[in-house]
């Protein structure tokens, strides 16, 4: 495919891309007002955000593994469907937990982006390549991520629209990448005889995640770390979880295959995404509650203050990205990355609510230019090491993973945050000599223009101070991403779309027409 040919395809993507990443990032900033206004809890808060990770997570190899047998591009047309569906459900939701499910939902279409458009682009550049048009990866995560928040914050400050359209807004944009997608997408379709996918496998390990993050949301509050209810569901989660792996490993079609899985380089890259993921969803959710409720910002305020962040992820991932394509090597980049991330979560690990914003700026940018460094190259080193007719269940694993990290990072450093706020509003509150329970309970701590004036300075500063511990959890994290990038070969990307000596792949007759001539050869 001529460089105008790929561009072309690759716009649809990237809008799809640039959908599911803003619908997040508008609802991530305008959260603290969303709960507050439904009189949420901050159990309910983190589960907003665990939620849709959670689908998405136990999703994304369904679609990975659909993806090497069906059209990709009607799979990722039917992924942002789903998402825009869940997006206006949650805008309509009347309380909190309506809103969780709603959520719930979106994420089945979110984990079909995310692993959909890795494969798409994988389908069409080769790895050697693709570290080029990866910086055009970085730069719509930036720009939704930059924009997205902003967006989010100025929805919500302005009254005739309401925190509600933060949902809604994603919708026309949805219909402009599905015609664009339409018009410009053109992949081939693999087509096999008695097709069978992993559904029991699948099922097993969603609900053996889910009862794991259902204990971690829970322990130390509503019962102990050592408890019968601890036991029960660490081992029933543990249980289904060797059942999955059981399953997996005599399936014909397995969902994760372990086949790949064993392999060095994937090995490691999903130990590196577990980390990274957890790192990055896990600390960087938190910021915009950060920046509102233990600062005192406004939405729009709390976006403009993650620039640095989002910034760092643009310029990393851009530079990172031609540099790899020009010298083919890609494992110098990842160990920078991973070692930046943990840098930058080590100096956002002591601030509180009264730390300079310079200082905090620098923390986001060492993080962004972390992330920017690692986590998509940590999928192209997988791409680059299987066929193109595994591609899709390789990608889609690598993102499971770090889906799966950061869904356990949002559920642990969430009910961390939870249990140090709640100790310190208690601890001041005591000594000022005011009962506990006035302060009506953490429902209230989130709904800050219901509270008194002493009692918001409370709990400013309490979350201002408890938020600098959770990135001290986040940058021990990610050291085993280090430790894991240490461990890489060195790996040289190849130049071809396929490995050589694999054999052809079978396209449908429809698709396949419109492929230009040697473009799968290649």
């Amino acid at each position: 495919m001529s460089h105008r040919q790929i561009m072309e395809a690759l716009s649809g993507l990237l809008l799809v891309l640039f959908v599911a990443m803003s619908s997040a990032t508008i609802v991530a900033t305008a959260l603290p007002k969303i709960i507050g206004s439904l009189n949420g809890s901050q159990t309910q808060y983190t589960w907003v955000v665990t939620a849709s990770l959670l689908t998405a997570t136990a999703t994304t190899p369904i679609w990975g593994k659909l993806a090497d047998l069906y059209s990709k591009k009607l799979l990722v047309q039917l992924a942002i469907v789903l998402f825009i569906a869940g997006s206006i459900v949650a805008g309509f939701s009347q309380t909190a937990g309506q809103l969780i499910a709603a959520r719930a939902f979106q994420g089945i279409g979110m984990g079909g982006v995310q692993a959909l458009v890795q494969v798409a682009i994988a389908a069409m550049i080769p790895p050697r390549e693709r570290g080029r048009y990866n910086g055009y990866l970085g730069g719509v995560l930036a720009l939704a991520t930059v924009g997205g928040p902003l967006l989010g914050g100025l929805i919500v400050d302005t009254s005739w629209l309401g925190w509600r359209w933060c949902f809604f807004i994603g919708a026309p944009i949805a219909v402009i990448a599905l015609v664009v997608l339409q018009r410009t997408l053109h992949l081939a379709t693999i087509r096999r005889d008695n097709v069978k996918i992993d559904y029991a496998g699948a099922s097993l390990i969603a609900a053996g995640v889910s009862v794991l993050l259902i204990w971690v949301s829970f322990v130390d509050s509503s019962f102990g770390w050592i408890s019968w209810q601890t036991g029960a569901l660490v081992g029933a989660g543990l249980a289904l979880l060797a059942i999955a792996v059981r399953i997996e490993s005599r399936a014909a079609e397995p969902v994760v295959p372990l086949e790949i899985v064993k392999q060095r380089t994937t090995a490691l890259s999903i130990l590196a995404s577990l980390a990274v993921g957890m790192a990055m969803f896990g600390g960087s959710v938190f910021l915009g509650q950060y920046f509102q409720i233990g600062r005192g910002y406004s939405p729009t305020e709390a976006g403009l203050l993650t620039i640095p962040l989002m910034a760092g992820v643009l310029v990393s991932s851009t530079i990172s990205g031609r540099m790899i394509s020009n010298s083919g090597k890609i494992k110098p980049y990842i160990v920078a990355g991973t070692l930046l991330l943990v840098a930058g979560f080590a100096v956002l690990s002591v601030i509180d609510h009264q730390t300079p914003l310079w200082y905090v700026g620098v923390g986001m940018a060492l993080v962004g230019i972390g992330v920017g460094m690692s986590m998509q190259n940590l999928v192209l080193a997988v791409q680059n090491s299987v066929q193109l007719k595994d591609i899709g269940a390789a990608s889609s694993t690598v993102a499971f993973f770090r889906s799966l990290g950061g869904t356990i990072g949002v559920s642990v450093l969430g009910a961390v945050l939870a249990h140090r706020v709640t100790d310190s509003i208690t601890t001041q509150l005591a000594a000022a000599g005011v009962p506990a329970g006035s302060s009506g309970g953490d429902t209230s701590s989130l709904n800050l223009a219901e509270l008194p004036a002493a009692m918001q300075h409370i709990v400013r500063a309490a979350y201002g101070d408890a938020t600098g511990h959770i990135f001290l959890l986040s940058a021990a994290i990610a050291v085993v991403g280090v430790i894991a990038a240490l461990l890489f070969r060195q790996i040289t990307l190849r130049s071809t779309i396929d490995l050589a000596g694999a054999a052809p792949e079978a396209k449908s007759a429809e698709d396949e027409s419109a492929i230009p001539a040697g473009s799968i050869s290649r």
